[in-house]
């Protein structure tokens, strides 16, 4: 396998966890703790939590 191949086999699991971050830092939750708790879920679940994010979290917030 190339190496640019390897590269993105690596790199692409992880777009929806920055997608999913940026997001988090525009959208309001209403509390502090609500951003908290999906921001530790997306961190500290990387690929599994950034798809739970955008697909359930994004909807709970309102874009600021």
């Amino acid at each position: 396998m190339s190496h640019g191949l390897i590269l993105l086999m690596l790199i692409l699991p992880m777009v929806p966890t920055f997608w999913a971050i940026v997001d988090l830092a525009h959208r309001d939750f209403g509390t502090l703790r609500k951003k908290a708790l999906w921001g530790v879920f997306v961190v500290f679940l990387p690929c599994l939590g950034g798809l739970v994010y955008l697909i359930f979290g994004r909807s709970q917030g309102t874009r600021s």
